[in-house]
This record gives C-alpha cells, sequence and structure tokens, in this order.
C-alpha cells in the first residue's frame, strides 16, 4: 500500500502559511481604510482665506474656543467640532430675483416719512477679521452662510430705514394736484406803460434745499445709503465684521401711486410753463401794437403842426386832387366831356414816381 493517495506534511504547512499571509494583508487593509476614515471625520482642513473655530463639549472651559485655527490640518478630538469662517472680502448682493448668492427673495425694503413703502436691491462688501472670527461666531452661534442670510441682512435693512424715515420719498410729489393749477397772471397797467414780462417760477436750489433738504428721488437717495453705512460700522466693527462698501442695485421700486404723483406735476409744471410762454408773447405782440399805434399819431402831430404852420401845403394838396382843373375857391367843379381825366391821372402818377 503507497501513500500517493495522501497529503503531504511540506503541502499543508504551504497552505497553511498562504491562508496566514492573506489574512494578514487584509487585516492590514481593513486598518487603513479604518484609520483613513477615522482621520477623515476626526480632522478638518483650514483653507488659506478661511479660519478655524472650535468647540468643545467636555474639558475645563466648554464651548467655542477664543483661539482661531489658521489654515491648515487640525484633528477633531472627542466632543470638539471644528468650523470654518470665510476670512476673504466678500460682496453680498440682497435681490428679489435669483442669483448667484441664492435663490431666494432678499430684497431689502422700508419706508419713507409718510410711510409709503419701498423696496430695492442692495450690494455689500465686507470681511471677517481674523482674530475675531471666533467671538462673531460666539455671538451669533450660526454658520457663516446663515449669518449672511439672517442677523446681517436684517441689520441691513434696519439701517436703510431708519435713514429713509427721514425723508420724503419726492419733494411736493402729494401736492401735485394744486402744483398744476398756473398762477394768476398780474393785471395789465391801466397807464399803457409796457407790462413786464412773465416768467414761469421754479424753485432755486436754495428755496428747495430750505422746504426740502433730501429726498428719495434724487440726491437722498445716496446720502441715505451712505449714513445707512456708517451705521452698520459703528454696529459691526467691534463685533468683528469690516463694513467695506454698500451701494444700490438698480433703482428703488417706488409705489405707484407716487410714480404717478410725479408725472402728474411734471405735466402740469410744463403745461403752466407753455401758458405762460403765450401769455408773454400776447403780451409783446401788444406792446409792438402799441408803439406802432403811437409812432403813427406822433407822425399825425408832425404833420398837423406842418400844415397849420405852413397853410400853402393844403393848397398844394387841393390842387393834386383836382389836377389843377377846378379852381380852389369853386364849392362845384364839373369836367367837360374833352378831358381825358385817365390820361390825366396817368400823367400825374408817371410825373410823382419819375426820378428828378
Amino acid at each position: 500500500m503507497t501513500n500517493a493517495g495522501m497529503p503531504r506534511p511540506f503541502d499543508r504547512r504551504g497552505a497553511a502559511a498562504v491562508g496566514r499571509t492573506v489574512g494578514m494583508v487584509m487585516a492590514i487593509f481593513a486598518l487603513l481604510i479604518i484609520a483613513s476614515l477615522s482621520v477623515n471625520s476626526c480632522s478638518v482642513t483650514v483653507e488659506s482665506g478661511y479660519m478655524g473655530i472650535k468647540t468643545t463639549k467636555f474639558g475645563p472651559n466648554p464651548g467655542v474656543q477664543p483661539e482661531e485655527l489658521g489654515p491648515g490640518f487640525h484633528w477633531e478630538g472627542i466632543g470638539e467640532k471644528i468650523r470654518t469662517y470665510q476670512t476673504l472680502q466678500r460682496t453680498y448682493s440682497y435681490t428679489r430675483e435669483p442669483n448667484s448668492d441664492g435663490t431666494e427673495n432678499e430684497e431689502i425694503t422700508f419706508s419713507d416719512v409718510l410711510g409709503l413703502p419701498m423696496t430695492a436691491d442692495v450690494a455689500l462688501t465686507f470681511r471677517v477679521q481674523e482674530n475675531k472670527a471666533a467671538d462673531l461666531y460666539a455671538t451669533w452661534r450660526q454658520e457663516y452662510d446663515a449669518f449672511i442670510d439672517g442677523p446681517l441682512r436684517t441689520s441691513v435693512r434696519a439701517a436703510i430705514a431708519r435713514e429713509t424715515e427721514k425723508l420724503p420719498v419726492a419733494c411736493n410729489a402729494q401736492q401735485a394736484a394744486s402744483s398744476a393749477a398756473p398762477a394768476p397772471l398780474p393785471a395789465a397797467p391801466a397807464n399803457g406803460a409796457p407790462a413786464a414780462p412773465v416768467v414761469a417760477s421754479a424753485p432755486t436750489a436754495t428755496g428747495e434745499e430750505e422746504d426740502c433738504p433730501g429726498q428719495l428721488i434724487g440726491p437722498g437717495r445716496q446720502i441715505v445709503l451712505q449714513r445707512a453705512m456708517q451705521a452698520l460700522q459703528r454696529e459691526w466693527t467691534p463685533q468683528g465684521l469690516e463694513i467695506i462698501r454698500m451701494e444700490w442695485i438698480g433703482s428703488i421700486r417706488y409705489p405707484e401711486s407716487v410714480i404717478q404723483a410725479i408725472q402728474s406735476r411734471t405735466t402740469a409744471e410744463q403745461n403752466t410753463r407753455a401758458a405762460l410762454e403765450r401769455v408773454n408773447l400776447e403780451r409783446a405782440n401788444a406792446e409792438a401794437r402799441i408803439a406802432q399805434a403811437r409812432g403813427q399819431a406822433e407822425a399825425n402831430r408832425l404833420l398837423a403842426e406842418s400844415i397849420r404852420s405852413n397853410p400853402e401845403v393844403v393848397r398844394l394838396r387841393e390842387i393834386e386832387r383836382t389836377l389843377g382843373l377846378c379852381p380852389l375857391s369853386a364849392s362845384t367843379c364839373v369836367i367837360g366831356q374833352g378831358v381825358n381825366l385817365a390820361q390825366l391821372i396817368e400823367s400825374r402818377d408817371a410825373a410823382a414816381t419819375s426820378p428828378r
């Protein structure tokens, strides 16, 4: 009987060694996977332009840690959480329409001194100070994007509203109806003296500033935004947020009633100016006719004086009118049939027009 069908001891030892090797490789691979997952789940990489903020649940000082974590790799221990806050300068647009900053309606609402509601789109440029990122988070306990959409937007709206409530949307816009009536025209002088031309009245810059120091349709629009930005800087700079710039995006969306009132007032002012220009033209034409009549009267007066001082002029005129055919003392003049009166008149006119 032979041992050909029985496994050799060497083969059994080789198979066991291969099995142990494969098991060790699989165990090492599993350990690497577990270690990699542990590192990824228990560490945070802070990119350049960001600061890390660590919060802890255990230890002598739980809560937000006052020291910011700079760019680099940071380990999260048990009960620790590291979140990142952007410290790069950023411009965020609060708009009605969707944009790259979000799809929701974030327009800013406010009102004027009369309580007329308005809305507008606003762009805010700001930056979180690197050494105060932890303090800013400790105060508001909101992530970076949630902070922009929440407390910061509320503060922007409140700052703008405080300033717009001090100004009217438009100076005298609510009095458009009274402005439409033209001013009463001055009566013509009784003594025949030339009347002073009527000039359409327009508010001067000084009077405009005294009666209405600003308006949201006009220079007040930028004044309001500048003062609101200054208020935001006073509020947020101590908390670690630098407000760099704030500006309107497009124009303010005014109430329809205000736009119609302003258009009515503008139309009324244009009509008033046109009416006053027509009055001035009529007065000028009347003065021209008066001057012409005065000139004619003066000419007649001089002619009458000339005739009174020289009676021969009257005699010459009579001769000219009768063509010398009738005696001056005759009360009745009969011209015979042989006289061609038309030819005599033509000869007289020719002699009068011929050069001497």
